[in-house]
């Protein structure tokens, strides 16, 4: 007797859950994608790395410069006297410290850079999926990081993608 009512019960919620998931629209949307794949956040990347281009060249020569003092080191370090060995190494030390400093600004700015752009474009993401919403009738939108498995077509990332770059190209 209990069997029938847990095996009646248990179709009764399933026929209840399928009607109830029949209702709903459910979109799902990897904004990360949405945003990095819009033009417009696309033309303010390559702005960004424009600006940063110098900094980055800095980066490089400096590190190109501690690697040449640190294979000369080695290579005559032999014939040196201690103290040309001391000051070399103090040398490549401070170009090190030099080193490390610039490439944590650039890392820092680049950080930076990328908070702005995100905080540049959420509103208009906002705004995008507020048409989607009013246009096809989603009941839910869930971001795709924080599911395991999504079926393509309930997958909207394209669709905004897309929107955002109509919008874009009006502006």
């Amino acid at each position: 007797m209990i069997k029938k009512l847990v095996s009646l019960s248990s179709l009764l919620f399933c026929l209840v859950a399928a009607s109830a998931s029949a209702e709903l629209k459910i979109a799902v949307l990897d904004t990360q994608r949405a945003l990095i794949a819009s033009e417009e956040a696309q033309s303010l990347s390559k702005k960004i790395q424009e600006e940063l281009q110098s900094d980055e060249a800095e980066a490089k020569a400096l590190n190109d410069e501690v690697r040449a003092l640190t294979e000369k080191l080695q290579k005559d370090g032999e014939v040196m006297s201690p103290a040309e060995q001391r000051k070399a190494q103090k040398d490549i030390e401070d170009k090190q410290i030099d080193l490390q400093f610039l490439v944590n600004k650039l890392q820092k700015a680049v950080q930076d850079r990328r908070q702005e752009l995100v905080n540049h474009m959420l509103p208009k993401i906002d705004a995008v999926l507020k048409d989607l919403i009013e246009l096809e009738g989603y009941d839910l939108i869930m971001e795709r990081s924080n599911l395991r498995y999504v079926n393509t077509k309930h997958d909207i990332t394209r669709k905004v993608t897309e929107k955002l770059n109509e919008k874009y190209e009006k502006s």
